[in-house]
């Protein structure tokens, strides 16, 4: 079996059709329908429905989307080994990161990556969920993972790395009475009365502010958005306030919102997932910046600036 031809297939599956496929991987279509061809006779079974002008995998193609992954992920970790020297000087690491780890530690990663590593490229895609960052680093769609949660999430068999936690903060828009005052931290009970802007049920953010409804607070919810990168935006426009973990501070200060901790606090714990073995020396080096990050952070070198 070539190797080439689990490429192909994977092109296929990743840009939704053939003649996508081949356009983003400058090989002719009649080239890679060929290729394809001659690997579902090696397999012995047909891997796509071919549907008019669409496709759509089998039983079997789908069976064997996750294996492919990891094939040939490990023939580029053979591949980065051979090549490395001391310096590396190329490479791509594959990141799935959710909203809030995407800002922090995110950004400080890609600036490390950057200073050590000038000739390694990132590329990074987008998760909502825990389980949806798992998910692609466990199936081989990417190699490290950057995620948020209340506790630690359920990681398989993939290595975890901790970094200091999130407390959450109250982001209120700029020139707006603050409740509570502009510096500082700010009760629970002093929440009563405002108009907020927040993710559903199920994120670490809205449970705050239901338990502080629970608790009889009157806080009014007057936008719920799936997208929390809205959240910020929706701030800024005046909609209402928003309870973010605090890797968006930085942001929102410069942006002109009052940012405060709230009292007492509820953080977001932040973990990098990746896998154990078959790493490419490129996402081997950003593993390593991860966990020096991490214990300079949980040393308190690194504490929130709030």
């Amino acid at each position: 079996m070539d190797v080439r031809h689990l490429e192909y297939f994977l092109g296929i599956v990743d840009h939704g059709g053939f003649a996508r496929a081949a356009e983003a991987m400058h090989i002719a279509q009649p080239s890679l329908s060929q290729a394809i061809r001659r690997l579902e006779r090696d397999l012995g079974v047909e891997l796509f429905h071919r549907l008019g002008r669409g496709v759509r995998l089998t039983g079997a193609g789908e069976q064997l989307v996750g294996p492919a992954r990891r094939a040939v992920r490990s023939l580029q970790a053979a591949r980065d080994a051979a090549r490395s020297s001391r310096e590396l000087t190329l490479g791509t690491v594959d990141i799935c990161a959710m909203p809030s780890p995407g800002i922090e530690p995110l950004t400080t990663l890609i600036g490390m990556l950057r200073e050590r590593h000038p000739g390694l490229d990132i590329r990074s895609a987008a998760a909502f969920t825990p389980e949806e960052v798992v998910a692609s680093v466990a199936g081989g769609e990417t190699e490290v993972g950057l995620l948020g949660a209340a506790g630690r999430p359920a990681t398989a068999d993939l290595g975890v790395i901790t970094f200091a936690p999130q407390p959450l903060v109250l982001i209120s828009p700029p020139g707006t009475h603050a409740p509570g005052g502009e510096v500082g931290t700010i009760g629970r009970r002093e929440l009563s009365g405002i108009d907020v802007v927040i993710s559903p049920r199920g994120s670490l953010m809205r449970q705050l502010v239901d338990d502080a409804l629970a608790h009889g607070n009157d806080i009014r919810v007057v936008a719920e958005v799936s997208h929390r990168t809205s959240l910020l935006p929706l701030v800024l426009a005046g909609v209402g306030h928003s309870v973010m973990p605090s890797s968006w501070t930085r942001m929102a200060q410069l942006a002109g919102c009052t940012v405060r901790t709230i009292d007492p606090p509820t953080a977001l714990q932040v973990h990098l997932v990746h896998r154990r073995e078959d790493l490419t020396a490129a996402a081997a080096a950003f593993v390593a910046l991860a966990k020096e990050l991490s214990q300079d952070e949980l040393a308190g070198d690194e504490a929130p600036n709030l």
